[in-house]
């Protein structure tokens, strides 16, 4: 029987880390929808576009091909992002996307056209695909829906250590500013904003090893299911 299971959370909340675990556990499909939106936000910043311009992001997003593939390299990518068949699965990942990728995704058009094709995804089912706004907008039909979150503090901590580990020259401090901001702007936005379902499972992960995290996760997918 084929089977859709959703994460949504805050950034830093660890819905990658737990998402990529879970599907690799399950031998299913994992998707994270949110390298759409930060491929879509280094084009504009690559083009010169102002990503306060609205009118020309929505053009742009229908001009590039975003392409995701199973990863090509064991450097710690949970998948390959191609941008036009160029790879920027590292280039997403920086600092200014990080600070602009929360304006992009308010974008109705650029929200309407990412949405469609990660919904397609999804529907084939034997999925794992984690977002924000996946149990509630892209797949709110899903057989299993949880919601990561955790302290402000404690996600820009793991943010900081993450980039840490790859060699960045980062501040903690504008880590912590650029997820308030994140936050903010995700939760309050008018499309598809930041929020559990309703029938979505919340754990705070907060104090909890990765593990812990995954055997909790585990547990409810077991009790869903019974």
């Amino acid at each position: 029987m084929s089977e859709i299971i959703a994460i949504d959370g805050t950034a830093g909340s660890g819905k990658s880390t737990i998402g990529k675990m879970l599907a690799e556990h399950l031998n299913y499909l994992f998707v994270d929808t949110g390298v759409m939106y930060r491929a879509v936000t280094l084009a504009a910043l690559d083009r010169g576009i102002d990503v306060n311009d609205e009118s020309r992001v929505s053009r742009l997003v229908k001009d590039i091909e975003i392409t995701l593939k199973t990863p090509s390299k064991n450097d710690g990518r949970d998948c390959d992002v191609l941008v036009n068949h160029d790879d920027v699965t590292w280039e997403i990942r920086s600092e200014r996307v990080d600070s602009y990728v929360s304006i992009v995704s308010a974008y109705p058009e650029v929200r309407k056209i990412l949405s469609a094709k990660q919904r397609e995804i999804g529907l084939q089912g034997n999925v794992v695909m984690m977002g924000r706004d996946i149990g509630t907008v892209i797949l709110p039909d899903a057989d299993l829906k949880i919601y990561l979150d955790a302290s402000i503090e404690e996600r820009a901590r793991r943010r900081f250590n993450e980039r840490k580990s790859r060699g960045e020259d980062v501040s903690l401090a504008q880590i912590l500013t650029v997820l308030r901001e994140r936050d903010e702007i995700d939760s309050s936005r008018k499309v598809a904003p930041l929020k559990p379902a309703d029938d979505a499972v919340v754990i705070n992960t907060d104090g909890l090893g990765v593990n812990e995290v995954f055997s909790k996760v585990l547990e409810l997918r077991q009790n869903s299911s019974v």
